[in-house]
C-alpha cells in the first residue's frame, strides 16, 4: 500500500527474529526450565519491539470516560456509581485500581471524553470531552460523524505525545458496555444478546429491558454498516478517542492492553482501520462476565489473567501489568556472567522508520477508512 492509503502500523511478523526469539527461550530454558505461557508471550513482545530485548518504560494506564444517551432507558450504573463519581474515586486513589497502578508504578490519567458533567481540575484528569454525553442510539444517532472524527483525533494527539512504549486502556461510563455491545454486533455480526448477557444467574427482568432497548436502537440504525458510521449511530465518546489513541501508539510500536467491552468495540474499528492494529495488543480482563468472554472470542483471544474479578476496566490489566514485565525481563535480563547476547541477529534488517506527525483535521495518516 503505498501514497495517501498506506497504513502506518506495520505488521509485527517477523520470522527470522521470532526464531531468535524462540532459539534465545530454549537456551535459557536448559538452564531454569521452561516457563510455560510466560515464553510465547515473551516472544510476541520482542515481535512488537523488534528486537531480542524488549524492555519498557514510563506505563501509562488511561481510563477514558463518557455518559451514554443510552442509559436514559433505564441502564443500571456499574457499582451504583454516576460516571462522574467513578471518575473522581480514580482520581482521589479510593479505588482499587489506583492503587494497583500506584503500586506497579504505572502512571494512572482520568480523560474525560464526554462526562456529562464538569470535572474539577485535577493533575491526573485530562480534558478531552467532545460533548456531554451521547444521544440515545434508540432515537437518534449517538453522535455525530464529525463528533466521531473529533473524537479520534483527539485520540491521535493524545496517542503522539504519550510517554513510555506500554498503555493501558479501558472504558468507564454509565451505558459504556452497552453501547460497545451494539458496536461489537453490528461490526462482526454477532447478536446483541451474547455480548450483554452476564451470566447464568443475570435477572430476566433486566435482561428483558436490556434487549429491548438495544434491539430498538439496531432497528433505527439497521442499514449503517460502515465502521465510522456504526462508531456514530452507537458508540461512545471515549470508544472513538481510544480508537485514535489505539492507532497512533501501534504506529510506534507500543504495546496496547486492552481491557472491557469499550477497549475491545475500539479496537475492533482500529483494526478495520488498519488491521495490523491487533498485533500490539494483549487482552486483560476486570470482570467475570459471557458478554466479555464473547468479545474476547471475536478476536480469538483470551485475557492474561482469569481471577474472578468484578472490579473498575482497568484493574485486571494493572495486575497484569508484572506479569508482562516479567516476560520481558526472560529475554532482556541476563544471570551473573551469561553472555548478554546481541540486540538483534545480524541477519535480521530493522525496518526501515517512517517519520510520522500528527495530522491536520482533514486528513489521515491511516488512509480515506478514517474518514
Amino acid at each position: 500500500m503505498s501514497g495517501q492509503n498506506r497504513s502506518l502500523v506495520t505488521p509485527t511478523t517477523n520470522p527470522l527474529l521470532e526464531k531468535a526469539l524462540r532459539e534465545k527461550l530454549h537456551r535459557r530454558n536448559e538452564v531454569g526450565g521452561s516457563l510455560g505461557e510466560l515464553e510465547p508471550l515473551a516472544v510476541r513482545l520482542g515481535l512488537m519491539q523488534n528486537t531480542l530485548k524488549p524492555h519498557f518504560h514510563d506505563p501509562q494506564l488511561l481510563l477514558f470516560a463518557a455518559d451514554h444517551g443510552i442509559a436514559v432507558e433505564g441502564l443500571r450504573a456499574s457499582m451504583g456509581r454516576q460516571t462522574q463519581e467513578t471518575a473522581s474515586m480514580l482520581l482521589h486513589n479510593q479505588l482499587p485500581l489506583s492503587v494497583f497502578a500506584r503500586t506497579q508504578q504505572l502512571e494512572l490519567t482520568v480523560v474525560d471524553c464526554g462526562i456529562a458533567a464538569n470535572m474539577p481540575p485535577h493533575e491526573r484528569l485530562m480534558m478531552r470531552k467532545i460533548a456531554y454525553g451521547t444521544r440515545s442510539a434508540r432515537v437518534a444517532s449517538a453522535m455525530s460523524k464529525d463528533q466521531a472524527h473529533a473524537g479520534m483525533r483527539a485520540g491521535m494527539e493524545i496517542g503522539d505525545k504519550l510517554r513510555g512504549n506500554c498503555t493501558i486502556l479501558a472504558g468507564i461510563g454509565v451505558g459504556s458496555h452497552e453501547s460497545a455491545a451494539l458496536v461489537l454486533s453490528r461490526l462482526t455480526d454477532s447478536p446483541v444478546r451474547d455480548l450483554i448477557v452476564s451470566g447464568p444467574d443475570m435477572d430476566k427482568d433486566e435482561l428483558a429491558h436490556l434487549m429491548t432497548a438495544l434491539q430498538g436502537a439496531q432497528g433505527r440504525h439497521r442499514s449503517v454498516v460502515e465502521p465510522i458510521e456504526v462508531l456514530a449511530a452507537f458508540g461512545g465518546f471515549e470508544v472513538a478517542v481510544m480508537v485514535g489513541v489505539m492507532l497512533m501508539a501501534a504506529s510506534k510500536r507500543h504495546l496496547l492492553m486492552i481491557d472491557g467491552m469499550p477497549a475491545c468495540a475500539a479496537l475492533m474499528l482500529a483494526s478495520r482501520i488498519a488491521q495490523p492494529v491487533t498485533d500490539y495488543c494483549m487482552f486483560c480482563r476486570s470482570h467475570s462476565h459471557l458478554g466479555l468472554d464473547q468479545a474476547l472470542n471475536l478476536f480469538r483471544a483470551s485475557a492474561l489473567l482469569e481471577l474472578g474479578m468484578d472490579s473498575t476496566d482497568g484493574t485486571g490489566a494493572a495486575l497484569a501489568w508484572p506479569m508482562v514485565r516479567c516476560a520481558a525481563a526472560l529475554l532482556t535480563e541476563v544471570a551473573d556472567g551469561e553472555d548478554p547476547g546481541p540486540t538483534r541477529p545480524g541477519d535480521i534488517a530493522t525496518p526501515a522508520g517512517e517519520p510520522f506527525t500528527l495530522p491536520e483535521p482533514d486528513k489521515s495518516p491511516f488512509g480515506d477508512a478514517l474518514y
